[in-house]
C-alpha cells in the first residue's frame, strides 16, 4: 500500500503548500536533476579542452549554476522533527514542501525579470533539498509557515505502535 505525503494543501500567503499529491515522484524528480547537472558538467568539461581529472571539479561547478546552496538544519524532540531552511527571497508560493513517512523534501523555483538599458533581462533560481527521518513522521499534521527567508517544517513523528499481549494456555 502506497502511503500518501502529507494530507493538506496549505494556501495561507505565509505558507509554503505542503503537497498531497505529487505528479513527480520523487525518484523522477532526482533523476531529472542529476541529468541536468551531468549536462552541465560535460558543458564544462568541452568547455574547459576535455581536460581529464577535473569531473568533481566540473560537476561542483554545475551544482552551483544550477542550484542555490541552503543551509538547513534538523531537529529531533521526543515528539516531532524540525526542519529550518534560509530561503531569502523566496515566496511561499515558490516554495513546495513534500513528506513522505521517512522523507522530507523542499524543493523552490523563482523567476525574475528586470528592465535593463539593453532590454529585458530574465534569471531564476531553484532550490532543492531531501532530509531522510530518522523514524516514521505523521504525514497528516505537517506545518510549514516562512518568515523573514526562513522556511521552518513541523513534523509531527508517527505514535508508536502499541502491541497486546496474547495469553496462550496449553491443555
Amino acid at each position: 500500500m502506497v502511503e500518501k505525503s502529507a494530507a493538506a494543501v496549505q494556501s495561507a500567503p505565509s505558507r509554503p503548500p505542503v503537497k498531497a499529491s505529487k505528479t513527480e515522484s520523487i525518484s523522477e524528480r532526482i533523476e531529472r536533476i542529476y541529468d541536468a547537472i551531468s549536462r552541465r558538467a560535460y558543458e564544462l568539461f568541452e568547455r574547459g579542452g576535455r581536460v581529464h581529472g577535473l569531473d568533481k571539479d566540473h560537476w561542483l561547478e554545475a551544482e552551483k549554476e544550477l542550484f542555490l546552496p541552503v543551509q538547513t538544519s534538523l531537529e529531533e524532540t521526543e515528539g516531532e522533527f524540525v526542519m529550518r531552511a534560509e530561503v531569502p527571497g523566496f515566496t511561499a508560493s515558490d516554495l513546495e514542501v513534500n513528506v513522505e513517512p521517512r522523507r522530507l523534501t523542499v524543493t523552490g523555483k523563482r523567476e525574475s525579470k528586470q528592465e535593463t538599458k539593453e532590454g529585458t533581462e530574465e534569471s531564476s533560481a531553484e532550490i532543492f533539498r531531501t532530509m531522510e527521518l530518522s523514524s516514521e513522521a505523521n504525514t497528516t499534521k505537517v506545518t510549514a509557515t516562512l518568515k523573514d527567508g526562513v522556511l521552518e517544517v513541523k513534523i509531527p513523528k508517527a505514535e508508536a505502535k502499541k502491541t497486546i499481549p496474547v495469553n496462550t494456555q496449553t491443555a
